[in-house]
């Protein structure tokens, strides 16, 4: 990593491995709600970094993502951990701008220009001053650090970034 990354505080307790990673895909991918309340339980589980958020606000996903995949991940394993460690989620905090492509098959430079400029506050926010953007992984964290970006530019203080999992280098 050439900069330091815009979050605060990066907390993701797991690596992104098997079998870890199989579930998260039958999750995401396999429209399987009972293995995202599995996964959000061993992450609620694990010591969370103090102090904590006033506020979780899940990385949100394009209108058309949404209606193909019927619901957002990161919102379900934000209300999870949400109701586990007592933190409001802010579901609509941010919003998607654009649709982007999946991050999947692309290089560290090419996330970072497909979610350049492809998020934004929703008007009217009024978000408290310590918050964490939270996502399934931390793979080059591109999404992570554009959502960051927003927000701290709409001057929220402390910007933490959660993911259930971190992707190993190189992958």
């Amino acid at each position: 990593m050439r900069h330091a990354p815009p979050w605060d505080t990066a907390w993701a307790p797991f690596r992104y491995a098997w079998p870890l990673d199989a579930l998260e895909a039958r999750f995401k991918f396999g429209q399987n709600l009972a293995a995202g309340r599995t996964l959000a339980t061993q992450w609620a589980a694990q010591s969370p970094p103090t102090p904590l958020p006033q506020a979780l606000l899940p990385v949100p996903l394009h209108v058309a993502r949404l209606r193909r995949r019927g619901y957002n991940q990161a919102l379900e394993l934000a209300r999870a951990l949400g109701r586990a460690l007592e933190i409001p989620v802010h579901a609509q905090a941010l919003r998607r701008t654009r649709a982007t492509a999946a991050q999947t098959d692309l290089d560290r430079i090419a996330r970072r220009r497909n979610v350049r400029g492809a998020f934004a506050l929703t008007p009217g926010q009024n978000l408290p001053a310590h918050v964490a953007v939270l996502d399934d992984v931390l793979t080059t964290g591109a999404t992570l650090a554009e959502c960051t970006r927003v927000l701290k530019r709409a001057g929220v203080a402390r910007v933490d970034a959660w993911a259930l999992a971190r992707a190993p280098v190189g992958r």
